[in-house]
């Protein structure tokens, strides 16, 4: 089972690169430069329309206030003008509402004009509509394009989970790999679709709305606009704050899936060594790290829109009080204070949503940056260009002084050489640690060796595309993998152009053929995860099959016989014996009785080559290998006479 990283350690206290990952968030959209282009048209269209309407919607209150009033001068004579009336009530001592009278558009006598009303009430319609279709259309296309971006990333993260060397998946949790490839992603994507055109529109609302308000009064706007950097103010103190935990939160997610996907994979150690409950408390410690988190990060973050909203309320109360003043003292009209209300209404519920949307951002960059960590991650060297080729290899492997270890300063491999001809046996053993899988996957280039060369047919392995140099190996490895699917597709994955003809060869020649008819379903059984419902020993059949219909130039066997019976066991042997003929094959042993036949029997320990021959000739010398065998068999001639 793969070893967590910092699980259990306390949260990450590093704050987020915001800037830098914003940039890299908008490059990820520059494809789509057009389509955004006319998002931001259309989203401008629409606040534009928002608006003017309130603008408008006021002139209708106003005509409504005047139809009201100018009803209730009935006291002057038919054809009064408006001056007139407001100089007599001047005369008569009313002159507060002589100057209302006079910043209104009234008629003495005459009531409420309906088809002005009409008119001005359908262009406001006819906005809202045309504000709510533009609105409808841009979102249409922000998701559209949220979503070819998302489908971009997830298309580079496929890509770079491919050139990425075998190193970073050992150091790294795939729990946490997972959960970045995954749960980070929609996260980033549902933040990008929430806010990409909302804070535009937001800005554009504060923006135009505060033009409307200076427009109808300067005094009021201005008291208006006062609000901003509080608001401001308070929302970058939160935020500071929170973008910590937003950081913390997603990183304990991704710890707490990493811990949940190994006590899943290894359920069965698990419960066979009894440390449910060990592995039960483990999770409990990552899972309150990721609540904390989680609930500092939504507390710290939620408290923006209710302090957005408390100074909004204040502002709307000093507006409320001057606005109705002004009306009294004929400044302006009544209309026009609602109109500004309404303004100061669309003023704080942007200022709102941008605070709200601070909480979002937080969250949406601290996973995009999560998965820009993936993205930036130290690749495996570029293969050769021009790359060399291997067309039909005959298998003459050769290592020449061959260095490698997986840090600068600890070497493993060391100064390995020796020569695998064209068809023959070559058994790797030796102790637990010595180096036989590094030799391996040295081998696959599935590491890069520090100095030396390693050539197949005479061409440098390190020249060759990876792609080329693996096509021609079959491996069967000692933990049987299988996927989700069919027995037949799992057959075929090693050739997948296999004819029905190749794949019931191969199951045939493997002792496959046997037990998949015996199924309900033959060939076509579904497999459960990694295999279920077969036994070990069936599944490792089932790589040995894959393997065959691949039909490899070069063969790795490791200990692939170690899980199954010993009459399986007998039958592998002649199957693999059969493979093997008139090919270059590479057997990681561990029991010695499995590699007598081989032609060249390496023995490994730290890294270097101790001895090197066949079986006979190692067991004359009396060296390692001696110890080992015996080791094993106590008496190498009794065991022979087992073997006959």
């Amino acid at each position: 089972m793969s070893m967590m990283r910092g699980r259990g350690g306390p949260p990450q206290k590093k704050a987020m690169n915001f800037g830098p990952s914003l940039k890299r968030i908008l490059l990820l959209m520059a494809p789509d430069k057009v389509r955004i282009a006319v998002v931001l048209v259309m989203a401008a269209i629409s606040v534009g329309l928002s608006v003017v309407a309130p603008k408008i919607l006021g002139n209708a209150t106003d005509i409504i206030f005047d139809g009201v009033v100018g009803r209730m001068l009935q006291q002057f004579p038919a054809g009064t003008t408006k001056d007139q009336a407001v100089a007599a009530l001047r005369a008569s001592g009313q002159g507060q509402l002589a100057d209302m009278l006079s910043a209104m558009n009234v008629v003495p006598g005459q009531g409420l004009d309906l088809s002005a009303l009409g008119a001005i009430l359908m262009v406001v319609l006819g906005l809202y509509v045309c504000a709510f279709f533009f609105n409808w259309s841009q979102g249409y296309m922000t998701t559209g394009i949220v979503q070819r971006a998302m489908y971009r990333l997830r298309q580079g993260i496929e890509e770079k989970l491919d050139r990425l060397p075998m190193s970073h998946f050992q150091e790294e949790s795939r729990g946490d790999v997972l959960s970045r490839v995954t749960n980070d992603i929609d996260n980033f994507g549902q933040t990008l679709n929430q806010t990409l055109t909302q804070i535009l529109i937001a800005v554009l609302t504060v923006v135009g709305v505060l033009g409307m308000m200076f427009s109808i009064s300067p005094l009021l706007a201005g008291i208006s606009l006062l609000t901003l950097p509080i608001v401001a103010l308070i929302t970058v103190l939160i935020a500071k704050r929170s973008q910590v935990q937003f950081a913390a939160q997603w990183k304990s997610t991704g710890d707490l899936n990493g811990h949940v996907e190994e006590m899943f994979t290894g359920h069965e150690i698990v419960k066979a060594f009894g440390q449910q409950e060990a592995a039960i408390e483990k999770f409990k410690v990552s899972n309150d790290y990721l609540y904390e988190s989680s609930a500092k990060a939504q507390f710290i973050s939620g408290i923006i829109m209710p302090s957005t909203n408390f100074v909004a309320n204040l502002n709307y109360v000093v507006i409320a009080v001057l606005g109705g003043i002004q009306v009294a003292q004929g400044v302006i009209t009544i209309g026009s204070v609602q109109a500004f209300i309404q303004y100061s209404r669309q003023f704080s519920q942007p200022m709102a949503q941008l605070a709200s949307m601070i909480n979002l951002l937080q969250s949406g960059v601290a996973s995009a940056e999560r998965v820009f960590e993936l993205l930036d991650a130290q690749e495996q060297r570029p293969d050769h260009s021009p790359a060399a080729l291997l067309a039909e290899p005959a298998g003459r492997v050769v290592f020449d002084h061959v260095n490698f270890g997986y840090k600068p300063d600890e070497p493993l491999i060391k100064d390995l050489s020796f020569v695998a001809e064209p068809g023959e046996t070559v058994a790797i053993v030796g102790p637990t640690g010595a180096g036989k899988t590094t030799l391996v996957n040295l081998l696959m280039r599935f590491y890069e060796i520090d100095s030396g060369t390693i050539t197949v047919d005479g061409v440098n392995t390190a020249k060759l595309t990876r792609e080329d140099l693996r096509s021609q190996f079959g491996m069967v490895l000692q933990d049987a993998w299988l996927f989700i699917g069919t027995i037949r597709a799992n057959l075929a994955y090693g050739k997948l152009d296999a004819t029905d003809e190749e794949i019931l060869a191969a199951a045939k020649a493997t002792h496959v053929d046997h037990f998949v008819r015996s199924l309900p379903d033959g060939y076509e059984t579904i497999l459960a995860d990694d295999g279920g419902g077969l036994s070990q020993g069936q599944r490792q059949l089932m790589t040995i099959a894959r393997a065959w219909i691949s039909n490899p130039g070069i063969l790795i066997l490791d200990e692939a016989t170690s899980s199954v019976d010993t009459r399986t066991e007998v039958m592998i042997r002649q199957a693999m014996n059969r493979l093997r003929a008139n090919r270059t094959s590479f057997v990681i042993a561990h029991r010695l009785s499995t590699i007598r036949d081989a032609d060249l029997i390496l023995v490994m320990d730290h890294g270097e080559i101790l001895e090197q021959g066949s079986h006979e000739e190692l067991l004359t010398r009396k060296g390692f290998y001696y110890d080992l065998y015996m080791s094993q068999f106590g008496d190498p001639m009794v065991e022979e006479v087992a073997q006959r």
